[in-house]
């Protein structure tokens, strides 16, 4: 690993800490990043699970210093992502994440057309949110959400952002802070699968996930001083950027 390789692990990381924790789809950065490396798409998919699971732990240690994350609330969310990223990192150490494609495609383009067609779905900071027990429908979402994460990671927050603002009414800052706890517990999860079957690079990964940690502490502020028309455009942006490099990849 040369300096160049160093250099872009780093700068990756810094923008995919940045990104997911206002948005989502840092992953597209950093697994082309680590497979510049020339990792196999496997070991890649688990070595990015190191800077995933760090970045999540700064954004929860921010967010819960600004006063935005509920460890109240995020108890029951937590079950169903658990349950559904063990069951998907399980499937990801044996399978190609290339299964999971149309799942990524369909929940970038559903994303885009709640925010351009139906903005209302994502509320402000003035809405009441839901617990589980109002809507327990969004239990389906937050295990897929789980499920995919566990799988492959990328894109992963758009679901969990469909479950916590669409379906159970959080604000974008709120939904963003549980979002963040929710990849570092089940990303946690998928990550004790990988290294038990021995598929973690770890010098590359642990360069990367320091680098996330930079990211998050420049963008948790920014997130929550951000306005709700700003985040919402973050959210948009990104989501279109992750569905048309899922197209190019072909």
């Amino acid at each position: 690993m040369d300096l160049i390789h160093i250099v872009v692990l780093v700068v990756s990381g810094i923008l995919a800490g940045f990104i997911n924790t206002i948005a989502g789809g840092g992953s597209i950065l950093t697994l082309p990043a680590l497979m510049l490396l020339g990792m196999p798409a496997d070991i890649a998919n688990a070595t990015n699970r190191v800077g995933v699971f760090l970045q999540s732990v700064a954004a929860m240690h921010g967010f819960r210093q600004h006063g935005k994350l509920s460890w109240e609330a995020l108890w029951p969310i937590l079950f169903p992502t658990v349950i559904g990223s063990l069951a998907g990192s399980l499937f990801a150490s044996y399978l190609s994440p290339e299964l999971l494609k149309p799942l990524l495609l369909g929940t970038m383009i559903t994303m885009m057309m709640v925010i351009l067609l139906r903005p209302q779905m994502l509320p402000d900071g003035a809405s009441i949110p839901l617990s589980l027990r109002e809507k327990p429908s969004a239990a389906i979402w937050l295990f897929v959400a789980g499920l995919y994460g566990g799988f492959v990671q990328a894109g992963v927050g758009f679901i969990l952002i469909a479950a916590l603002a669409g379906s159970l009414r959080y604000d974008l800052v709120r939904a963003n802070a549980l979002k963040m706890t929710c990849t570092g517990v089940f990303g946690l999860v998928a990550l004790v699968v990988f290294v038990a079957r021995d598929q973690v690079d770890w010098v590359p990964g642990l360069i990367m996930g320091v680098s996330t940690i930079l990211g998050v502490r420049m963008s948790v502020r920014y997130a929550i001083n951000a306005s709700h028309s700003t985040l919402k455009a973050w959210l948009l942006g990104m989501s279109l950027i992750v569905c048309v490099a899922a197209l190019l990849k072909g």
